[in-house]
């Protein structure tokens, strides 16, 4: 019988020589027309060479079954117990491995193997939820950059959350066309904070200056994301602010000066605990004594009411009904601006100086589209929105 001769050679054979006749061996196994006996012997054969000394023969044997159907599971678990850069041939490429084996091997802790699971032809939701909670950068990057792999959504938060600092990461999860809101918000503040600390540490501000100025564009942003919301998609972006403790005073006001009443509603839906039906009825009472019993419940400071009435005063008479925006309304702004500053405490007023930088920079943005519309030769926007008109530029 052949196998028998072929393992009483390989008992003094160089580890070169073994490997090549493992690797003629196994092709033996899967693509000739053996007998029942040969082929057992060399199954048996191929068994006894998961103990070879060499790696150089456990890879040969690897590479050699590794994508076939008709390998023997016995020795491809065998190879998945090897060191990682044999058992990732395997783990990458094997059509026989259960889910359940591939959580597994993403368990194990190996960088090397769970990459090689991320770089499987077809990621399912399992492995890929495993390989976001234990996974290294490599394979959270390599699962999040294959777009046959079916990543859950909480699996991308999770990811979001290990590793959105790093700029591989939050560049491949941008380009996914289902990543929620609450995860896109959430990697925008991840880049803010890293361009805080960028800014911060090579002294081009003082941290303080470079925090505030951070949070205000995250703010910005998250609107910028809000607008692009259709449905009930806004109700968990709402819920995952609420959560990461990102609702604050400065958001909230903001959506309500950008006119983004949704945004509004499910924040104070979030805040007060009521339902988004009953904060709507609400915020639409012209009365407003139903207001102020949500604005408490909600749990905003008292000081600053006066400015969310002035606003809601604004929306109602000039922004009610119409589609939220994804800047400030320069109009609005200054409305608010001109009714609060004779109520604030003194010049350290924080609210005074927040409304403040959002006139100057519903002035820019407003400047900036005026501009570009005299560029573009189209005709002013709608004059309602525009402080600068059109016999200004002429």
């Amino acid at each position: 019988m052949i196998v028998r001769h072929f393992l009483r050679w390989i008992q003094t054979a160089p580890a070169g020589d073994r490997a090549d006749a493992t690797s003629a061996l196994a092709r033996a196994y899967l693509h000739s027309d053996l007998t029942p006996g040969d082929r057992a012997a060399a199954e048996a054969a191929m068994i006894v060479l998961l103990d070879d000394p060499s790696p150089l023969v456990r890879r040969a044997l690897a590479e050699a079954l590794a994508a076939s159907e008709d390998a023997p599971h016995t020795v491809l678990a065998g190879l998945l117990q090897d060191q990682p850069e044999i058992a990732a041939i395997v783990a990458r490429h094997s059509p026989l491995l259960l889910d359940a084996e591939l959580v597994d091997l993403v368990g194990t802790g190996e960088p090397l193997v769970q990459y090689a699971v991320a770089r499987r032809r077809e990621v399912p939701a399992p492995v890929a939820a495993a390989i976001a909670e234990v996974g290294c950068l490599e394979a959270c990057l390599a699962v999040v950059s294959l777009e046959a792999a079916d990543v859950p959504a909480f699996s991308i938060d999770r990811i979001v959350e290990r590793f959105g600092d790093q700029a591989e990461i939050r560049e491949a999860l941008f380009r996914r066309d289902d990543l929620t809101a609450g995860a896109r918000q959430a990697l925008v503040v991840k880049l803010s904070e890293a361009l805080s600390a960028f800014v911060s540490d090579r002294a081009w501000l003082a941290r303080e200056r470079a925090g505030r100025i951070v949070k205000e564009a995250s703010e910005k942003a998250t609107v910028v994301i809000a607008a692009a919301v259709r449905g009930d998609a806004l109700r968990p972006l709402a819920r995952h602010l609420r959560q990461s403790g990102q609702l604050t005073t400065g958001l909230v006001l903001r959506a309500l000066l950008s006119g983004h009443v949704r945004l509004f509603e499910e924040a104070l839906a979030e805040l007060s605990g009521l339902t988004a039906r009953r904060v709507a009825g609400l915020v639409n009472d012209r009365r407003g004594a139903g207001f102020r019993a949500l604005y408490d419940k909600a749990g905003l400071p008292a000081a600053a009411y006066p400015a969310f009435g002035a606003a809601l005063d604004a929306w109602h008479a000039d922004g009610a009904g119409r589609g939220g925006d994804a800047q400030l309304r320069r109009r609005m702004v200054e409305r608010v601006l001109t009714a609060y500053a004779p109520l604030a405490a003194n010049d350290l007023d924080q609210l005074l100086a927040l409304l403040r930088r959002f006139a100057a920079e519903a002035a820019r943005d407003e400047a900036r589209a005026f501009t570009e519309d005299l560029i573009a030769g189209r005709d002013a926007r709608d004059d309602d929105d525009l402080a600068f008109p059109l016999s200004a530029a002429a």
